[in-house]
């Protein structure tokens, strides 16, 4: 009786970290750059279950033999093992903002392996070292810089903050940028391999293990992009999909919810009634 106490709220648990995961992906829907989690379920290995007995053997003795008596199996429920965000491209929209662009993916190598498909990335500094990201709505600081919109630096492909002297500035299709027709810099574009190994942070950045930067774009072999200014890659959350997905974990926390209470009571009735001792 117990163990179906712990499955139960195995299933809880599992369906109320989905909700949170489904929530947050709803809360940044018009977040641009912004790639929805996706939870990965698992059921908890299933055990096989066997009681240790004896049994008397009729001899002078009396000896006892030890012996297992099968049960059989128990699932001991399910738990969210993880959550990946999903890397596909998001819709572009134009905004005519100078400081607006967007990265186009174009043949992209295919990891051998998994079967995960590469992606380019903006490069931010960080604090421990470089960040990485999708959302380029970006702005020009007091001083020139070119940062992200929460203040972060935005980084050349020498890993150098990006300094402009005006606003007037162009942004060409391989991520150079252009004042007066003159190059100043070029945007610092870091390319993964497989985008799943990257670990998300707040702000719409991603981190590499151990905080190694990522592979230049410009120099990876068989990577195509195209840098667009003025446009930005909106958010990849489907606000209707997702609402159905809550719906279906808020109605199986619901149903499990409905175990508990249904548990609690044969529980209660055993411990009041069946127990009872009768004067």
């Amino acid at each position: 009786m117990f163990r179906g106490f712990y499955t139960v709220a195995s299933g809880m648990l599992a369906q109320q970290r989905k909700t949170e995961m489904l929530t947050n992906n709803m809360a940044n829907a018009n977040t641009p750059g912004y790639k929805a989690d996706q939870a990965s379920m698992r059921a908890f290995p299933e055990m096989l279950l066997e009681r240790l007995d004896s049994a008397q053997v009729p001899t002078e003795n009396r000896l006892s033999i030890p012996f297992n008596q099968r049960l059989g199996k128990m699932n001991t429920g399910v738990y969210m093992q993880e959550t990946t965000p999903n890397f596909v491209q998001g819709d572009i929209q134009e905004t005519g903002r100078n400081a607006d662009i967007t990265l186009l993916n174009g043949n992209m190598p295919v990891d051998e392996d998994t079967g995960a498909v590469g992606s380019v990335f903006l490069t931010v500094e960080g604090t421990d070292g470089p960040r990485y990201t999708r959302n380029g709505n970006l702005t020009v600081n007091g001083n020139g810089f070119l940062t992200t919109n929460s203040g972060q630096f935005i980084l050349d492909e020498n890993g150098e903050r990006i300094q402009l002297d005006t606003d007037e500035f162009k942004i060409g299709e391989s991520g150079q940028i252009l004042v007066e027709d003159t190059v100043v810099a070029r945007l610092g574009i870091g390319f993964s391999e497989n985008p799943n190994q990257l670990i998300k942070q707040g702000d719409g950045l991603f981190a590499t293990e151990g905080n190694e930067p990522l592979q230049n774009a410009y120099d990876a072999e068989g990577v195509i992009f195209t840098a667009k200014q003025g446009f930005l890659e909106r958010s990849n959350v489907d606000a209707s999909r997702a609402m159905t997905d809550m719906m279906t974990a808020y109605r199986a926390f619901e149903a499990n919810q409905k175990v508990l209470q249904a548990y609690d009571r044969s529980m209660e009735k055993a411990a009041n009634e069946i127990g009872r001792v009768n004067g």
